[in-house]
């Protein structure tokens, strides 16, 4: 909003000031981001900048460290990049493995906490739910408890035999630590039900529920309701809850650290592997690339919650 004509010295002090300390955070917050995705193109195995670089030489940078997710793990990275070539990458190469069990394990947990974190939320705004706002707390606790609290708990809930999902978890074979895409799957949905949570509760708070009483009356049955009525109205709400789901699984690392095995290996696991063992700038481009799958979520999210501002004839500001 433009500063008024009539506005007074003090007021005009107050509105420079006050773009100015965003203006600063904002630049605080994006500073780590405008120097890693540079430095992911340095042809140099170094994490600063070069001369090259800072003079603008074309021999500064290479795309040396994305080619590098790609070969390496490969069991023949020199041969011509022919149909086997692209076979090996997509069996052997340690990044692509990587960002195969993210997509996996990232997708199903979506699909599993927009589920039960939509029915939940469905029930939780109906008025007549009783203890709701203790439910609600229960519900998105995992927000709040520490993460590694909550790794641990499911590592002893996994490992314990006699537990009711102790099969879907963790064993040790020799020393050696056995686990399944089930336990991290569900574990990941945990994490991921509060977003699903919350930003469908949000969107049902400006839902009609005259509209569902008129479906009953004309001999809708509630599934049908369901399916014709609420669901594309709070549409946008599941979709932004399913992203955030997704975000938080394909980021999460303390988790999988504790109940995941080797074949359960995911990219922030990797790149925890990777600053703990070998230090390689191919970490900067796994970086630049997670950060610009996060802008088009990000986007999207965005793009959804002005339709759902449309829907409920609210106008987005």
């Amino acid at each position: 909003m433009a500063l008024p004509a009539y506005a007074d010295p003090l007021e005009r002090i107050w509105y420079y000031t006050y773009h100015a300390i965003c203006i600063t955070i904002f630049v605080f917050l994006i500073a780590p981001i405008l120097i890693v995705m540079p430095l992911s193109f340095n042809a140099e195995p170094y994490f600063t900048f070069t001369e090259k670089m800072l003079t603008l030489d074309p021999d500064g940078y290479s795309l040396r460290w994305y080619d590098l997710l790609l070969t390496f793990g490969m069991s023949a990275p020199d041969l011509p990049r022919d149909g086997t070539w692209w076979s090996d990458v997509w069996q052997n190469a340690t990044w692509v493995k990587a960002a195969k069990n993210s997509i996996i394990i990232g997708f199903w947990s979506t699909i599993v906490a927009t589920v039960l974190g939509t029915l939940a939320a469905l029930g939780l705004s109906r008025p007549e739910m009783p203890y709701r706002r203790l439910i609600m707390a229960i519900l998105i606790s995992p927000m709040i408890v520490p993460i590694i609290i909550i790794a641990t708990g499911l590592f002893f809930y996994y490992s314990d035999p006699c537990a009711p999902l102790g099969w879907v978890g963790i064993e040790l074979n020799c020393g050696r630590l056995t686990s399944t895409y089930t336990g991290v799957i569900l574990a990941h949905a945990t994490l991921g039900i509060p977003f699903v949570i919350i930003t469908v509760t949000a969107t049902l708070i400006g839902f009609d529920q005259s509209l569902s009483r008129a479906a009953a009356s004309l001999g809708a049955s509630p599934q049908r309701t369901f399916f014709k009525i609420i669901l594309p109205l709070i549409l946008p709400g599941v979709v932004s809850g399913a992203l955030f789901a997704f975000v938080t699984s394909f980021d999460e690392v303390v988790a999988v650290l504790f109940i995941a095995g080797p074949e359960q290996q995911t990219i922030p696991r990797q790149m925890w592997n990777g600053i703990r063992e070998a230090i390689s700038p191919a970490i900067l481009s796994v970086a630049t690339i997670l950060v610009l799958i996060s802008i088009c979520l990000l986007a999207t999210v965005e793009v959804l919650r002005r339709r759902s501002e449309r829907l409920r004839g609210v106008t987005p500001q």
